[in-house]
């Protein structure tokens, strides 16, 4: 049984002869995919195979599975090492290889990653859990995607997604994708970054104002895809001050590919 929110993924049919192949070889490859937030390490067994989540840590692993002596099943469970109790606790068999398992583990809670939307040619697609660890802002927040440019220090909005809750993931926002190499603005050359700006909800305020934090364009970096390759990617990020200067550190990120859940 996979605890609610745990996904539990096969890939599908771009990987059929793949499928076919390990099932000539009874072999199963599971994938675990996730991150450990809590402040405890977990164990991960996997039939015979056992391994650590560090308190903290992201983890992207496959560990292949030999179905011998007529086993016809495996089973995977994350137990929290402190108190023996299961977080998760999965079965399987070789009708499921491939198979991948995204785990997130947050706040006491377990959770796969959200749906993430499907790749379009010439766009980039993004969604974010923003985890306010230091601040311990608990308000509402707009995430505005921005193109900077350098020069003349000038900030062109894009996109925003509004309202995102702290340690709730957003909704996705769709932008085009563009080029970020030197061009000219106004008859000026300028490089181009692209960034995103986190403000006080329905506001153009930082949200870090009265925080004793400040924001810095150029070096307060929210983790973002590439802006000139068509994606979609969903960031979970927390922050990481440098002396009275806001960043952030990226705990995961997740891209798509097509799936099916069984």
């Amino acid at each position: 049984m996979i605890l609610a929110g745990v996904c539990l993924y096969v890939l599908a049919g771009c990987n059929k002869r793949e499928s076919d192949l390990l099932h000539e070889v009874n072999v199963l490859p599971v994938s675990l995919k996730g991150f450990n937030g809590g402040g405890r390490p977990l164990s991960v067994a996997l039939d015979t195979f056992k391994t650590a989540l560090p308190p903290g840590s992201a983890f992207d692993f496959t560990q292949a599975v030999s179905f011998l002596n007529n086993h016809t099943t495996v089973n995977l469970s994350i137990t929290d090492d402190a108190d023996g109790k299961v977080l998760l606790d999965t079965t399987m068999t070789q009708a499921d290889a491939p198979a991948r398992i995204n785990f997130v583990y947050l706040d006491g809670k377990v959770s796969g990653f959200p749906k993430v939307a499907p790749v379009e040619s010439g766009k980039l697609k993004v969604s974010f859990m923003f985890r306010p660890t230091v601040t311990k802002y608990s308000g509402p927040v707009d995430i505005a995607l921005v193109k900077y440019y350098v020069t003349p220090k000038v900030i062109e909005e894009m996109g925003r997604i509004r309202n995102v809750r702290p340690n709730v993931y957003s909704e996705t926002l769709a932008l085009p994708t563009f080029s970020t190499a030197p061009q000219l603005y106004n008859g000026q050359q300028t490089t181009v970054s692209f960034r995103a700006l986190i403000y006080k909800a329905g506001t153009n305020e930082y949200y870090t104002e009265g925080s004793g934090y400040t924001w810095n364009i150029t070096t307060t970096s929210v983790p973002l895809p590439s802006a000139t390759a068509s994606s979609s990617k969903v960031f979970i990020f927390y922050e990481t001050p440098s002396g009275n200067t806001m960043r952030y550190t990226k705990t995961l990120n997740s891209k798509i590919c097509e799936q099916r859940s069984i």
